[in-house]
């Protein structure tokens, strides 16, 4: 019943604003909505944000926030990081960590015929029957000594100079090494310093175009052609090895990661360029390496304990989890902070965790995509 109040709030507002002149909209504070009294606007709100807590119904959460100011600054505070919350509700929450306490489960739909990837929040267990959130696509973009793969908040829409471009993964001539790039503008750029801890550096500006190193993805070649999985690891320049500790760094803070910006699809994230991937180790970036499977007799195959989501062996499943190189071993490095597999022909799962984004997973998952006839 409160939803469809606030519908008709809304609709009315619009045909309020549009008879009134700017001078009398001013003249009441922008909108006739702000002075409702606001103990009872957070009563509402919260037990909206409360009751709808899964998608397409979240979807009157991100309403809300679009009835005016005093509105979306109270479900600034009431909406949660998805590291505290487990949900995503913005576009800016693709560039968030993920929750800590468990794995937020989406997968992947592959399109053969276009090169096109669609990654989903995935409503249910099973990715078969589920129709999902949409959350990012990327495409393939074939080059003479690369290849790219271009990630957009929208599924049609892979231009470079809008918004709705989110980053691109690009891969070496062999396909054995990739590099994450970030699209966005980001106001704060961070840099690790030669600590295990983060510090600032210097603020600048950058334009729309650029890209901003922030993980590296390498496979192991394998040219003597021996069995078992590939073997990768994955460097993040902007994630500091000491945020996967109890009470560690966090990544990203929530002033940084402020959802209600004048453009919805406008990020801040922290990007910075490393020299090479031997330097993000030496910087105290996190590191993440593919967990060793263990070879079953019976089945004479490696086999990955994916708790029933994967179903279909495949040299592109794995789970990665952190290496040992960045601390002492301990029970967060046995946490699986990504895991990827196929459940279809062309239907993958992807479950992550803090401290990755659903943008850094997805762009990892996509590295598995490739062939490449040396790792194997």
């Amino acid at each position: 019943m409160a939803i469809k109040c606030i519908a008709r709030l809304r609709s009315r507002r619009v045909v309020q604003d549009q008879l009134q002149t700017p001078n009398e909209v001013e003249a009441e504070g922008g909108c006739c909505w702000a002075n409702l009294p606001q103990e009872l606007l957070w009563e509402v709100l919260l037990r909206i944000e409360e009751s709808e807590s899964i998608w397409p119904q979240r979807k009157h959460v991100v309403a809300c926030a679009g009835v005016c100011r005093s509105w979306r600054f109270i479900i600034q505070q009431i909406v949660k990081l998805p590291q505290l919350s487990g949900k995503l509700t913005f576009p800016i929450s693709v560039k968030q960590p993920g929750p800590k306490d468990s794995l937020l489960q989406c997968f992947i739909k592959r399109n053969r015929s276009t090169q096109t990837y669609y990654l989903y929040l995935g409503l249910t267990n099973s990715a078969l029957s589920d129709g999902g959130k949409f959350l990012l696509a990327a495409r393939k973009c074939r080059r003479p000594t690369c290849t790219d793969y271009i990630i957009s908040l929208l599924a049609e829409d892979f231009s470079k100079g809008t918004n709705t471009y989110a980053g691109r993964l690009r891969s070496n001539f062999l396909g054995t090494k990739f590099t994450v790039f970030d699209g966005q503008s980001p106001q704060a750029g961070a840099k690790m310093g030669k600590s295990r801890s983060s510090r600032l550096a210097n603020l600048r500006q950058v334009s729309p175009s650029s890209n901003y190193p922030m993980a590296h993805i390498s496979y192991e070649l394998n040219m003597l052609g021996s069995r078992g999985p590939r073997r990768m690891q994955c460097n993040m320049n902007t994630i500091p090895a000491t945020s996967i500790a109890p009470g560690g760094l966090d990544p990203t803070t929530q002033a940084e990661l402020n959802p209600y910006q004048s453009t919805p699809t406008s990020f801040l994230s922290k990007s910075a360029s490393m020299e090479n991937s031997v330097s993000d180790q030496k910087n105290g970036g996190l590191v993440l390496i593919n967990k060793a499977p263990r070879w079953h007799e019976q089945l004479q195959c490696w086999c990955l304990n994916f708790h029933g989501r994967v179903t279909i062996a495949s040299v592109k499943n794995f789970q990665l989890v952190a290496s040992p190189e960045n601390g002492p071993a301990g029970p967060e490095h046995e946490k699986i902070i990504l895991q990827f597999g196929k459940v279809g022909k062309d239907l993958f799962t992807m479950d992550y965790r803090y401290p990755i984004s659903v943008f850094q997973a997805f762009a990892i998952c996509l590295s598995s995509f490739e062939t490449r006839i040396a790792c194997e």
